[in-house]
């Protein structure tokens, strides 16, 4: 009988480990698994409008007054907000489509809205970032402060594609609006008043236990090395500049040394 009962509390223990050591071993090696797929991304500069063009991004604005931009609120933008839309039907183009109509209900002005719909292959835009959306916390600071980006994932879309798609996105418009890697947020960043959790579990896929933990920042990590290539493109860029600033300095320079000395009858 004690030979029996001593057999049966390791494996209990063994058990218990496995419960809680597994699922943070399958969370931390998931982000690993989508960065081997995704590819490593390159460290060497990348200038910011040939990033520009390759994501693909098409305007297709929500008219100007009506349903989510039906008033005029600028916004200078300070974060960037990402979800996911888990509408497993819907791609960027029918989100396009329902928030032209106003068929997404809710907010403070009535109607959902948010800045751009990312898919695998493609970024369509339905709100200037200059403008206020509706898409995080009503009338709090990450609607009041922030672009919303919601990744597709409906059936046949890339979601690995997605990903990097939004997180080169995003990279963007840190560059472009001057938003530090800190302000890059998930929707459960911002707390939601009448809500129970208040913090939503969104974007879901990148959520551990509905909070954001390694997966979360793997995908950040992936956002700031893509902004770090536009970043040495800018600061190369820059030292050019000041290289031919200086060169057009002493040039000019040594014109006027020329001038003073033929005036002086030394050349």
């Amino acid at each position: 009988m004690k030979k029996y009962v001593v057999s049966i509390i390791p494996l209990g223990l063994l058990a218990l480990l496995l419960f809680f050591i597994l699922p943070s071993c399958s969370t931390t090696n998931q982000g690993q698994s989508w960065e081997k797929a995704m590819g490593q991304i390159p460290t060497s500069p990348l200038d910011p409008r040939r990033a520009h063009q390759d994501l693909n991004i098409q305007i297709d604005l929500i008219p100007e007054g009506r349903f989510g931009r039906r008033l005029f609120r600028p916004m200078k933008p300070q974060f960037i907000t990402i979800h996911s839309t888990q509408n497993y039907t819907g791609d960027a183009f029918a989100h396009a489509k329902a928030l032209k109509k106003g068929a997404l209900r809710g907010g403070v002005c009535g109607y959902l809205c948010w800045h751009f719909t990312v898919q695998g292959d493609a970024v369509i835009q339905h709100v200037p970032t200059s403008e206020r959306g509706e898409h995080a916390d009503f009338d709090g600071p990450g609607n009041r402060f922030s672009i919303g980006i919601e990744m597709c994932e409906h059936k046949g879309n890339d979601m690995l594609a997605t990903m990097d798609r939004t997180a080169k996105l995003a990279a963007s418009l840190m560059y472009h609006h001057d938003i530090p890697i800190t302000n890059v947020v998930a929707h459960y960043h911002w707390p939601r008043a009448g809500y129970n959790p208040a913090n939503k579990n969104c974007p879901h896929f990148l959520m551990e236990d509905g909070q954001p933990r390694e997966a979360w920042q793997w995908f950040k990590s992936r956002v700031e090395r893509h902004h770090s290539r536009l970043a040495l493109f800018h600061q190369q860029n820059q030292q050019k500049i000041e290289e031919q600033r200086q060169r057009e300095k002493i040039n000019k320079l040594v014109r006027w040394f020329e001038k003073l000395g033929s005036w002086l009858g030394l050349s």
